[in-house]
């Protein structure tokens, strides 16, 4: 790490987990969760500093200890710094007092868990977790370090409102330093490997981003090893809310904690929490505050500017999840020749299974012949010994299947488009329109979720890298462009959703109308909020969760983690 001191509370991670330790100090990853929202709960009174100066922060009767909080300590030597939640000083004598959410740790009858009955439990039964132990032995030393005795410090879990004493000796310091030691070590790489089949994991708000289960079940099926599966312990969560705002005139802006969004005339048409929102699209000449971007980014929340028609301009990102080793993989990795061809492989091999599973599902006379041929791309694909054959290959399967798109239509779409074919710059009728509003949306929840992932959208395997290109985004998006945009547009036609008079002709092609973009949002929402079945995994989420899930895979691919990528297949 490039700090100069250490945080004793960061370093009292790596007795619970290595890697949660890697994750979050030293790749800077954190995930609020109803846990640390607590936590900051109850610090909230205690994380008060005293004050020195117009406020008298100790008592005056002077048989009892002085009180302070928030003590700041640091150590050249050991290169770490502490702030105290409660120091109790008397005279020379110190005691700390660190305050945590949950209760002690519960040892009964000679084995660890819970009590078979609260009467079961005794002081002599309860001992303070690894964490804590270390967190108030490196504290210990410190106030040593700055003169002071420490002979006991005291754990406070408000779950049970319990002051748990811990013995300040040379045993409890000595194991103190060997973590410090370790984590030290640790920091220097590589990141460690996750937990396999851990209780742990059940809580904590970083698997998502560890995914422990994925990344073992996957190394133990290359080991051909079937002794577990892996369990479905994403932290539940409702699906957030993802604001477009598409009208002409509308203006975006702050109240307190709440998204405001105004008419042209300065109404109020409709306010948010900030803690729903996701992500926020803005098209065509809709306007934010500055206090608005800065709120958003302060909560990690991108925002997508896109222009009327659609077209992905620019993304507002925040940057806390850069990580700078995840970035040098991925420049290392997309560097190495074998790698992009493998990853180019898989991408495509996933996008062609799923165009060919489309075509059989929605088109009902589907020529045998058709799905014969995109089988056979499929093959030649996973065959390939250079990119430029993958590329062939999926020009080859992209001409055949956007031929037989129209037979996936009804109505007249379906002749206006079949006569078209594919075309973007401009999309000449309603079908690519739609088509091409679906993947720039399309693209910025790719940019979003490599974002999230501590990915660098720009930098990308398959797709060319140049200026202002999100090349790794659009390799992301490929498995997802027919079950995601594709199918939009396909059950947008086909179920009425969208009609001739949600559409306009101007200089610049065939757009959507104000009302039509209000009809493909709402069937875009629907769509990603709509959970699927992972075939490898055999679990479920929501499209846009599997997105983010693959955006991780990617990282622990590049990580060298895993050694194979299983992207999203449907049939």
């Amino acid at each position: 790490m490039d700090e100069d001191l250490w945080s004793v509370r960061n370093v009292a991670e790596y007795a619970y987990c290595p890697r949660l330790f890697y994750l979050m100090h030293v790749e800077g990853i954190f995930v609020p969760s109803p846990d640390t929202e607590k936590g900051v709960s109850i610090h909230h009174r205690v994380d008060k500093p005293s004050v020195f100066m117009g406020e008298k922060e100790v008592t005056e009767d002077h048989d009892r200890p002085k009180v302070i909080r928030r003590m700041a300590l640091s150590s050249e030597r050991l290169g770490i710094t502490a702030t105290l939640d409660l120091a109790e000083i008397s005279g020379n004598d110190v005691v700390p007092i660190e305050y945590r959410k949950g209760k002690a740790k519960r040892i009964h009858h000679g084995r660890e868990g819970k009590a078979d009955s609260e009467d079961d439990v005794r002081k002599e039964n309860l001992e303070a977790w690894p964490t804590d132990n270390v967190q108030v032995g490196l504290q210990s030393i410190l106030l040593e370090e700055y003169g002071y005795t420490v002979r006991e410090a005291v754990i406070y879990y408000a779950e049970e409102k319990l002051r748990l004493k811990i013995a300040v000796n040379d045993k409890l310091k000595e194991e103190a330093l060997q973590i410090l030691k370790a984590a030290k070590e640790c920091a220097k790489g590589p990141r460690p490997l996750p937990l396999l089949n851990d209780p742990r994991c059940l809580r904590c708000s970083l698997q998502p981003v560890c995914l422990p289960d994925e990344v073992n079940y996957q190394k133990a099926t290359k080991q051909g090893e079937n002794g577990f599966s892996p369990r479905k312990i994403w932290p539940p969560r409702s699906e957030g809310i993802h604001v477009v705002a598409q009208q002409d005139g509308l203006k975006i802006s702050i109240s307190g904690s709440e998204l405001i969004i105004s008419n042209k005339d300065g109404e109020k048409i409709r306010h948010t929490p900030l803690v729903n929102v996701e992500s926020l699209s803005l098209l065509g000449r809709v306007q934010i505050t500055t206090q608005a971007i800065c709120s958003l980014a302060e909560r990690n929340i991108p925002i997508a500017f896109l222009s009327s028609g659609g077209r992905l301009i620019t993304i507002i990102d925040p940057m806390d999840t850069v990580s700078a080793d995840i970035r040098r993989a991925q420049v290392r990795i997309f560097d190495n020749p074998d790698k992009c061809l493998y990853f180019a492989k898989a991408i495509v091999s996933a996008k062609l299974a799923n165009q060919r599973a489309l075509l059989m599902r929605n088109y009902k006379t589907l020529p045998k012949k058709v799905s014969r041929i995109m089988a056979d791309e499929i093959k030649r694909v996973k065959e390939s010994h250079t990119i430029e054959e993958v590329r062939g290959h999926e020009g080859m399967a992209a001409s055949l299947y956007f031929g037989n798109f129209h037979g996936m239509l009804k109505g007249p779409f379906a002749e206006e488009f079949r006569q078209n074919g594919r075309r973007r710059r401009p999309p000449p009728d309603p079908v690519n329109a739609c088509l091409s509003i679906a993947y720039s949306i399309l693209t910025s929840e790719c940019i979003a979720a490599l974002r999230i992932a501590g990915l660098e959208p720009s930098i990308g395997g398959y797709h060319v890298t140049r200026p202002g290109r999100p090349a790794l985004a659009l390799d992301l998006m490929e498995p997802f462009r027919p079950l995601i945009a594709d199918s939009i547009t396909i059950t947008c036609f086909n179920k009425g959703e969208l009609k001739k008079g949600h559409f306009h002709q101007t200089s610049e092609g065939c757009n959507l109308t104000s009302t039509g973009r209000r009809s493909f949002f709402e069937a875009y929402h629907r769509r990603m909020n709509t959970e699927v079945t992972h075939h490898f995994f055999k679990y479920r989420l929501s499209y846009r969760r599997m997105i983010i899930l693959h955006a991780r895979m990617l990282v622990a691919w590049m990580m060298g983690e895993i050694e194979d990528l299983s992207f999203l297949t449907t049939r």
